[in-house]
């Protein structure tokens, strides 16, 4: 009676027995529901999975040259170490949080933890590339109902003027993830090989997901249950599988190759296809007029050419010191630390700052200073401390942007599409990510004609970092310019009605 999860805007519940138990979400205890600090606790158990994810894909960013050496393969291939994750986290998680929104968001959660426990351990034991791949699959799919559904949980417990706050807090411990992955994966590479980036993966999990079933709130405001749009999901998984293997190999097989060529086909068809079945399907994964609200769409647009610039630069990194600086994973890793360090301290304080400003300042100063590290690198490359500092820079202009960001986009819609706007906006950031990879690495490889993975030079890396920080420089004032169409509007503001979408 006294568990605050039992008030108004949460579905009926029918007794159940047996195996149907698991499918429905459990009850937080009652003294955890009745305290004062409950939703900060639900803002820590989501921070965990935040955590989780950035971990692992920086991790494997600073790996991608040692299992470039290990499976003697191209850059083309050992990018789908990478990308094979993402394409399941993009493909997967806008569809899954449309269906948090009708089932449950703790429930896909916790269970989200369970298989991305699962996919990392069948990664620590790949034998192979191929089956590598596979199996970063499994964990993308339980990434995909982490990332679907943390900012949809922070927005359902935080009060409306501690939301930037709550969004804040998370944003500084994907950085935190971001953050121990360089280090951490670098130190793991030199004790024990690639493998151990895998493993590590595993206990963190087990502790997420034990908090998860304990501290989590049943959901609310759930939108009414409908048919899956198994179809959808099919005609974007298609054509962003396509946009990807084109750009991952059109340098090693030639862009004007008819596999290349076929691939751009298939993406622009099944694209088109996409979007002219989403706009009349009776139950589309992704509702399209959402991208009416100026606020959400240039968040949207934005925050995709952000994520592009960050992971951009975390890919590009690595290979430079590594080549051109002839430094190990370790010592590389800890060198590109700062970034997200510096992306994690900012984080906290700009949502606090965003809760009294807005976004719109906070994201076109921090895209324009990101801008002009970049810039400032692309002129003058160098291995040495200035390098420390310019990656500082980055990661300010980073978090100052992320989380005013991401309040503005969950903000703009209303509760009962939560998850699918967080949906929505996490496949941004996969989209983002796996972009960065794909078009730096285009970039960087022509540059430095390393496609082959046999040309490691300093002075081919250098024309490399060059070209990638040259492109990535002008991706962040993209940013800036559809941050500064957003609107001005406090974050606190109430979210539209229904008639406004």
């Amino acid at each position: 009676m006294g568990d605050a999860d039992s008030s108004s805007g949460l579905p009926p519940q029918r007794p159940v027995t047996g195996w149907r138990k698991l499918l429905v979400e459990p009850r937080r205890p009652a003294a955890i529901a009745a305290n004062p600090h409950a939703h900060w606790w639900v803002v820590g158990t989501v921070c965990i999975g935040a955590f989780m994810g950035q971990l692992d894909s920086s991790i494997v960013v600073i790996a991608l040259p040692t299992m470039q050496s290990y499976f003697h393969s191209n850059l083309g291939a050992v990018e789908w170490v990478a990308l094979a994750y993402l394409l399941s986290l993009i493909a997967l998680v806008t569809a899954i949080g449309r269906f948090a929104d009708m089932v449950g968001r703790k429930l896909l959660y916790i269970y989200g933890f369970g298989i991305f426990i699962v996919g990392s351990g069948l990664c620590g034991l790949a034998p192979n590339l191929i089956s590598l791949d596979v199996f970063r699959v499994v964990q993308g799919l339980g990434a995909a109902m982490l990332q679907a559904n943390s900012v949809a949980l922070i927005v359902q417990a935080m009060p409306r003027d501690k939301l930037g706050r709550g969004i804040g807090v998370q944003g500084a411990a994907q950085a935190l993830g971001l953050c121990l992955g360089p280090a951490v994966g670098g130190l793991l590479l030199v004790l024990g090989g690639w493998r151990l980036i895998f493993v590590v993966s595993v206990p963190v999990g087990l502790i997420g997901f034990g908090l998860g079933w304990f501290l989590l709130p049943r959901s609310r405001y759930l939108a009414k249950r409908e048919p899956i749009d198994w179809l959808g999901i099919a005609l974007f998984v298609i054509a962003v599988a396509s946009l990807l293997l084109a750009l991952s190999f059109g340098d090693q097989e030639g862009w004007a190759s008819p596999v290349v060529l076929t691939t751009f086909a298939l993406m622009l068809v099944f694209g088109a296809g996409f979007i002219t079945w989403e706009r009349h399907a009776p139950a589309p994964m992704m509702q399209l007029p959402v991208f009416r609200l100026p606020a959400f769409s240039f968040g949207i647009a934005s925050g995709l050419l952000s994520y592009l610039a960050l992971f951009g630069a975390l890919f590009v990194f690595p290979f430079y010191l590594q080549f051109a600086g002839h430094m190990n994973p370790g010592a590389a890793g800890l060198r590109l630390l700062t970034l997200p360090l510096a992306l994690g301290l900012t984080a906290p304080i700009s949502g606090i700052v965003a809760d009294r400003w807005g976004a719109r300042r906070l994201t076109v100063g921090g895209m324009v200073l990101t801008a002009a590290v970049l810039l400032a690198i692309a002129l003058h490359p160098t291995t040495g401390g200035l390098l420390l500092v310019e990656l500082v820079g980055i990661g300010i202009g980073l978090g100052a942007f992320t989380p005013p960001n991401n309040a503005a986009i969950m903000g703009a819609v209303r509760r009962n599409q939560a998850g699918m706007a967080s949906g929505i906006l996490n496949m941004t950031r996969g989209m983002g990510t796996a972009m960065g990879v794909a078009l730096t690495g285009l970039v960087f490889g022509l540059a430095a004609g390393i496609s082959t993975g046999h040309a490691h030079s300093p002075a081919l890396a250098g024309k490399g970092l060059v070209a990638a920080a040259f492109f990535l420089a002008a991706v962040a004032l993209a940013a800036a310019l559809f941050s500064s169409l957003r609107g001005g509007g406090q974050l606190s503001d109430s979210p539209p009605t229904a008639n406004a979408i």
